[in-house]
């Protein structure tokens, strides 16, 4: 009898032997990857600490001592604190618009009949498939004639005309795995179609629209192309513009470069923070529907 208890107890201990090995080896490839991410970020985070002599002599230490002469630097020249407004005000202009108008978008093709929402719907991927290079200079050339260079309007008109037709395409993919009972209910009580996208669609679409934030957020926030082709004044120059001015013919001043994207990161950081619960439920909510 003991034998064969010892035998039931090592038959126990061998599949919890081989499901934390099995564990470790599927958690291995993760610290790998988070080791390859952090690696540079603490980098650049140490070297906002530095001046431009320790950061070329010891690039890879810790600072000798935690100074913060670059954020102050930085913030010491009011132009700075334009920029982040600039970056701000048209940021949040362009996310707005564009989940408005996608939202309403992806609701039409949802309403429409199904052949002509499929075309409409194709419009929209074949916008995704043109290269931005492709129409920088036909959109400069469009600004200039309705008098829109140098000008955040017409900054805000590209960056939202760009960006839109990804956000089409999320939120339609979204918006079809909803429920179309919700919708012919809304229907026969009498709703009408701006009542049942605002009061209907829109609340149940809250994760996919909190993912379509944070992705054009992130790509707005950081974009460097458009405001540098549209923005010429400094007084409306962005944050990603405004870096450019501590890069010299000769020599570049890193320590500031970086401490200007570390600050430039913190909207991004507070946003995701806050849309992280809805951002990972969008992420999810298409495997979920089936």
């Amino acid at each position: 009898m003991s034998n064969s208890k010892l035998d039931l107890q090592k038959a126990d201990k061998k599949p919890k032997e081989n499901i934390t090995k099995v564990d470790i080896w599927r958690q291995f490839p993760l610290l790998i990857y988070a080791i390859i991410i952090i690696t540079p970020l603490s980098l650049v985070f140490f070297a906002t600490f530095k001046n431009l002599k320790q950061l070329y002599s010891d690039p890879l230490g810790v600072p000798e001592s935690w100074s913060l002469a670059n954020y102050k630097a930085l913030f010491a020249n009011e132009n700075m604190l334009i920029y982040f407004k600039n970056s701000v005000i048209v940021t949040c202009i362009s996310v707005f618009s564009i989940l408005l108008l996608a939202s309403m978008i992806a609701y039409a093709i949802v309403r429409l009949p199904k052949w002509i929402g499929n075309i409409v719907f194709g419009f929209v991927v074949v916008g995704m498939m043109v290269p931005t290079q492709v129409n920088m200079i036909p959109q400069y050339l469009l600004l200039d004639r309705l008098n829109l260079l140098d000008k955040h309007l017409g900054l805000i008109c590209v960056t939202v005309a760009t960006f839109l037709p990804i956000a089409v395409f999320i939120l339609t993919g979204f918006m079809k795995t909803l429920p179309k009972g919700l919708i012919e209910a809304a229907s026969i009580d009498g709703a009408s179609h701006w009542q049942i996208y605002s009061r209907v669609m829109l609340p149940l679409s809250g994760p996919s629209l909190a993912t379509t934030a944070i992705f054009c957020f992130v790509i707005v926030w950081n974009d460097l192309l458009y405001p540098l082709l549209f923005i010429k004044s400094d007084s409306l120059k962005t944050m990603p513009l405004a870096l450019l001015e501590f890069q010299g013919q000769y020599l570049t001043n890193y320590p500031m470069i970086f401490s200007g994207v570390v600050v430039a990161s913190i909207p991004m950081i507070i946003i995701y923070v806050f849309l992280q619960r809805y951002f990972i439920a969008g992420m999810t909510a298409g495997s979920m529907k089936g």
